[in-house]
C-alpha cells in the first residue's frame, strides 16, 4: 500500500458577487448572472479538486428574493464544500437569514487546518457603503484573542482600504479606522479579503495581505473615476493557506466563453 501524503495546506475558495435573480431570464447590464456563474463553478470543478472551503463574500443576490437565494445554494452545493455566507449592499438581510435557516452558512467563525477564518457582515440596511457596527467588532475581537496559535483570515464585503477608484473608494467600509485598530493588536492576521468592486487587487501593508476579488458576473474598470464596466471575463479567488502561516493565492476567470454585456451603461 503506498501511504498518501496530507496535503500542507487547506484549499480556501472565494465566489463573489453573484447578483441573481428570482427569474433567471432577468439580466444585469445585458449579462445573464445566473449563466456566468455557472460558469464559474465549472471552472473551480476543474481546476479545485479538494476545497476545505467555500467563502461566498457577499452580494449573492441583485433582488433579495428567495428564489435567488435558493438557486445560489443549489448551484454552489455542486462544490460539496463547507459554506459562509455573508450579506452585500444588494442582499437583505432577514431575506438571506430565512435563507439559511437549518444551517450553518451564516456561522462568523470557521477553523480548518492552523487558520481561523472571520466573516464579518459589513452591510447597511438601506445603504450602498459598509460599515462594521460594534457588535460585529465585538465578533471580530473575540475572534482574535480565542484563536490561540492559529492564524486569521478575515472576511467582509466591503473594502476597508482604497482600491484606486474613486466612484466606488467612496462607497466602500465607512470608518475603517475601528477595524483597523482591531487588526494592527493581532499580528496572527494575515489577511483581510473582500467583494463589492468587482475586480481583482492583491496589495500587501502592515504585514497583511488585502485581497478583492472578481465577481462571478460583470467586471468594474480599475482606477476609473466614475463608474465602468469592463470586457473581462468572471472569475474567482483561490487560496492555499499553509500551517507554517504563509499564504498563496490567485484569480482564475472563465476562458473561451463570451457573456453578453451593456459596456455603455452609467450604472445599475
Amino acid at each position: 500500500m503506498v501511504a498518501v501524503t496530507p496535503t500542507p495546506y487547506v484549499t480556501a475558495v472565494q465566489l463573489t458577487d453573484s447578483h441573481l435573480f428570482a427569474s433567471a431570464d432577468t439580466r444585469l447590464l445585458g449579462m445573464d448572472t445566473q449563466h456566468s456563474l455557472q460558469h464559474v463553478i465549472e471552472l473551480v470543478q476543474a481546476q479545485q479538486p479538494q476545497i476545505d472551503v467555500l467563502l461566498c463574500t457577499g452580494d449573492l443576490s441583485q433582488d433579495s428574493s428567495a428564489l435567488a437565494y435558493q438557486r445560489f445554494a443549489q448551484m454552489t452545493g455542486s462544490l460539496g464544500a463547507p459554506m459562509r455566507w455573508f450579506a452585500g449592499n444588494h442582499d437583505e438581510r432577514l431575506a438571506l437569514q430565512q435563507a439559511c435557516a437549518n444551517t450553518d452558512y451564516l456561522e462568523p467563525v470557521y477553523d480548518v487546518g492552523a487558520w481561523r477564518i472571520v466573516m464579518l457582515d459589513s452591510s447597511v440596511a438601506g445603504k450602498v457603503h459598509g460599515e462594521l457596527t460594534p457588535a460585529q467588532l465585538q465578533i471580530l475581537e473575540q475572534a482574535l484573542s480565542s484563536a490561540g496559535e492559529r492564524y486569521v483570515l478575515v472576511a467582509l464585503h466591503h473594502h476597508p482600504i482604497p482600491v484606486g477608484s474613486a466612484w466606488i473608494d467612496n462607497i466602500g467600509l465607512h470608518h475603517p479606522e475601528a477595524l483597523h485598530a482591531v487588526l494592527a493588536r493581532y499580528p496572527q492576521v494575515k489577511a483581510v479579503l473582500w467583494g463589492h468592486v468587482h475586480q481583482e487587487f492583491d496589495q500587501q501593508a502592515a504585514g497583511i495581505r488585502w485581497l478583492a476579488t472578481p465577481s462571478t458576473c460583470i467586471q468594474f474598470t480599475p482606477r476609473s473615476a466614475d463608474f465602468a464596466v469592463e470586457e473581462k471575463a468572471p472569475g474567482y479567488r483561490w487560496l492555499r493557506l499553509y500551517a507554517d502561516g504563509q499564504l498563496e493565492t490567485g484569480v482564475s476567470r472563465v476562458q473561451g466563453v463570451k457573456f453578453a454585456l451593456d459596456i455603455n451603461s452609467g450604472g445599475y
